[in-house]
């Protein structure tokens, strides 16, 4: 884990693996639109798209750390900013949003395009 200093405080960016490794003791915050999550999702993660994102209606961190992210990181990094600024610290989110977890390997809940229907997935290769 890495920490980033923003004009808000500290940051903490996580990899996919270190989130994978750590998922029982994380709750993720997935701030993509309703669209995205619907199409690919990681397992048990949350949605507070970020055009409706309050950081005082996010779960407590009491026992378990909260992780935001997005589609690249970017969004979730605004999100993170707005978390500071109303004063939940700390924050963190992941690196390379989605894009990184797919990229990783890391397991996905996405569509299967036939059907429609969710299904678990996982880059081929």
């Amino acid at each position: 884990m890495k920490t980033e200093q923003t004009d808000a405080g500290p940051v903490d960016l996580w990899t996919p693996e270190e989130i994978a490794a750590d998922r029982d003791s994380l709750v993720l915050i997935d701030v993509r639109s309703p669209q995205e999550f619907a199409l690919e999702r990681i397992e048990g993660a949350l949605l507070m798209p970020l055009q409706e994102f309050r950081p005082e209606r996010l779960p407590g961190q009491q026992g378990k750390r909260l992780v935001l992210h997005c589609g690249s990181g970017v969004r979730s990094g605004k999100a993170a900013q707005m978390c500071l600024e109303a004063g939940l610290d700390p924050i963190a989110h992941m690196e390379g949003g989605m894009a990184a977890w797919k990229e990783s390997g890391q397991p996905y809940i996405g569509t299967e395009m036939s059907t429609g229907a969710p299904k678990e997935m996982r880059k081929e290769g």
